[in-house]
C-alpha cells in the first residue's frame, strides 16, 4: 500500500474564519473538506504535517514597520517597490539599508512584490491557531491511528516574508530558519503520495509548489494538489496561475478531495 503524507499549508484562525484579520473568502469551507477527508480517509494518511504562519507584530510585511513621507504608518495592502523606497514614498522605520537590499533582491529573483498585510497569525495569539475545525479531525486522526501530527512554523523571522513552506522568499543571513529546509524535502518525498493543500492558493501554495518543483523535482510527481482544499486572496489568483501551469507540466496531479485516494 502507498504510504501518504497529508502537507496542510496555513490553516489558521486569521485566514479561515470570517472573523480573521487575513480571511480568506471560500477557507472556512475547505477547513471543512480538509477534516472531512481526514476524518473519511484517515487510516490511509499515514503522516500529518501541519505549517504555521506565525509573525511578530513588527514584521517587514507589517504596516507598523513602515511610514510614508509624512511619518504616517503605511496602510495594509499597500505594494512597496526599491523604486518607490529609493524615492522616499515610502520609508522603512527599521534597518532601512538592508530593507531596501532586500526589495532589490526579492524583484530580481522574479518573487512576488513586496506586499503589506493586515497584521496576522501574531505569535501566541488566536490568529495564530490552528482553525478548530481541522483541528478536531486532526486530533481524531491521532488518537486513532496513534500517530503524532508535526507542526512546521514559518515567518518568524520579521526580515523577510516567508510564503513558501521550504524557503524563505529572501533568505536572512545567519538566519537558518530562513535557508532551503532541504531535510523537510527529503522527508516529504519517501512517502509514495503527498496531499498538499491550505490557504493561500495564490500565496503560501503557490509558493511552496513552486520550491518543489525548483529545488525537488523528484518529490513534485507524488505531489497530489487538492483544488478544492484551497483558495485565493481576492483579486491575487491570476498571479499564481503560472506557478500551477508549471507545476502540473511537473507531474504533480491536482484533484477534488473525494477524489484524494483514486489511483492515477
Amino acid at each position: 500500500m502507498k504510504k501518504t503524507a497529508f502537507l496542510i499549508i496555513d490553516a489558521q484562525y486569521d485566514f479561515c474564519n470570517p472573523n480573521g484579520t487575513l480571511f480568506v473568502p471560500g477557507a472556512e469551507k475547505d477547513v471543512e473538506r480538509m477534516a472531512n477527508l481526514i476524518s473519511l480517509e484517515g487510516d490511509r494518511i499515514d503522516a500529518i504535517f501541519l505549517t504555521l504562519d506565525t509573525h511578530q507584530v513588527l514584521d517587514i510585511a507589517h504596516p507598523l514597520f513602515w511610514e510614508d513621507q509624512n511619518g504616517n504608518t503605511v496602510a495594509p495592502f499597500t505594494l512597496i517597490s526599491s523604486k518607490s523606497v529609493e524615492a522616499g514614498k515610502w520609508v522603512p522605520r527599521y534597518h532601512a539599508d538592508y530593507v531596501l537590499k532586500y526589495l532589490q533582491t526579492l524583484e530580481a529573483g522574479g518573487e512576488f512584490q513586496h506586499f503589506i498585510w493586515p497584521e496576522h497569525c501574531l505569535v501566541g495569539s488566536r490568529g495564530a491557531a490552528l482553525d478548530e475545525t481541522l483541528m478536531h479531525a486532526v486530533l481524531g486522526w491521532a488518537h486513532r491511528t496513534r500517530r503524532d501530527y508535526r507542526t512546521v512554523s514559518k515567518g518568524m523571522n520579521p526580515l523577510t516574508e516567508h510564503f513558501g513552506v521550504f524557503k524563505a522568499q529572501v533568505p536572512v543571513d545567519h538566519a537558518p530558519d530562513t535557508e532551503l529546509d532541504q531535510r523537510f524535502l527529503d522527508e516529504l518525498n519517501a512517502y509514495d503520495r503527498v496531499l498538499v493543500a491550505g490557504e493561500a492558493r495564490s500565496h503560501c501554495v503557490a509558493t511552496s509548489i513552486r520550491q518543489i518543483v525548483r529545488y525537488a523535482p523528484a518529490l513534485a510527481p507524488k505531489v497530489v494538489v487538492l483544488t478544492d482544499c484551497m483558495s485565493d486572496v481576492p483579486n491575487f489568483g491570476h498571479l499564481a496561475d503560472p506557478i500551477y501551469e508549471e507545476a502540473a507540466a511537473s507531474g504533480m496531479t491536482f484533484v477534488k478531495a473525494s477524489q484524494a485516494f483514486t489511483e492515477k
